[in-house]
């Protein structure tokens, strides 16, 4: 909105800081972060009070959890609250890349709140069915794949040449999307587990797609020019301010929990950001501790249905090394330095090819 005025303007005396993409990033991380901070007490305490008992506790599970009994979930509904505004206040509306991501946003946070209002008036962990929820996340991604593919050429990293996919490439995009809000769906499971990787993951392709969104950067990097995604830097930076003041709240012992809301939302726009940027490969490595929590659990699904044995203690993985005696802390510290690590070699396959 800001944005459209300051063109209105002809970006005129202040109005001119507008039309960089920098300033709005950081405006907006700002932004995110101070609404986040500022709401986050009372709206704590409301969904404390509409939620009573709180997220149902597996029982099967480590027995550290239950001393989690009361903690509220839908924290999810703060992030998006924070980024949703923070997106319409500085990012350019005139943008459709920028529409596929509210739109992918919005929507699996929506499927994420069903889910989790389900659990929470039930007492129980079964929530929306599965294929409901599949096929719910696929419609939005196909739409959202739709309004944000141009191009349809798989581009890799390391290497300088693409692969043309055709309209297999739709497909392709919306199984990214979907893929990625469901890997980080799995990886919530401990305080700050899953938002701290998140907001590495928003960092590494805040910088990806500001390159990517300028001719003369990606030119002399080899890598494919997008011009529309170097405005997603923007929503980025907005899921850094959001992802940071959800941390404020979500750390041990966690007075929030983001619950499905939050992270099929922030997933899914990690994965339509990599689209629209020609980063899904990249994203798998960035976003590779989101890739091993879901491995481990179709690896443990699949063997214990064909042997009736397990490969892991518990699944996802970071439950089997709180299963081998690691403390919750200690899990998830390890987890951010593999995210960190993770996000290096992303950004190095900018200039490695």
């Amino acid at each position: 909105m800001l944005y459209l005025i300051a063109q209105w303007l002809d970006f005129e005396g202040l109005a001119n800081l507008v039309r960089y993409q920098s300033f709005r990033a950081g405006a907006c991380l700002l932004t995110a972060l101070a609404i986040g901070l500022l709401i986050g007490p009372r709206f704590i305490d409301l969904l404390r009070v509409r939620q009573g008992k709180g997220q149902p506790i597996r029982l099967d599970g480590p027995q550290t959890h239950l001393a989690k009994r009361g903690t509220p979930t839908m924290g999810g509904l703060l992030i998006m609250a924070a980024v949703s505004v923070s997106m319409l206040l500085w990012m350019d509306l005139n943008n459709a890349a920028v529409w596929a991501c509210i739109a992918v946003t919005l929507g699996f946070g929506l499927i994420g709140f069903l889910d989790d209002y389900d659990k929470v008036r039930k007492a129980s962990h079964k929530g929306v069915p599965g294929k409901v929820r599949l096929a719910a996340e696929f419609l939005i991604a196909g739409i959202a794949a739709w309004l944000v593919v141009g191009e349809t050429t798989l581009y890799l990293p390391f290497v300088s040449f693409g692969i043309p996919l055709g309209p297999f490439y739709y497909v392709f995009a919306a199984f990214v999307i979907v893929g990625a809000g469901n890997a980080v769906n799995l990886t919530d499971g401990l305080d700050g587990l899953a938002i701290m990787p998140v907001i590495i993951a928003s960092g590494t392709f805040a910088i990806i797609a500001y390159l990517v969104g300028r001719i003369d950067y990606a030119g002399y990097l080899g890598i494919p020019y997008v011009e529309s995604a170097g405005e997603l830097s923007i929503l980025c930076a907005a899921i850094i301010g959001a992802g940071l003041a959800f941390l404020w709240f979500n750390a041990p012992p966690a007075a929030v929990f983001m619950g499905d809301t939050g992270s099929l939302a922030l997933g899914g726009a990690l994965g339509t950001i990599a689209v629209a940027a020609h980063h899904e490969v990249v994203l798998a490595i960035v976003g590779g501790l989101f890739v091993l929590e879901a491995v481990s659990v179709i690896v443990q699904v699949f063997w214990f249905k064909r042997t009736g044995r397990r490969v892991f203690r518990m699944a996802p993985i970071h439950h089997h090394f709180e299963q081998k005696g690691w403390a919750e802390s200690t899990v998830v510290v390890r987890f951010w330095i593999v995210a960190i690590v993770l996000a290096v070699i992303g950004l190095a396959t900018l200039k490695v090819r």
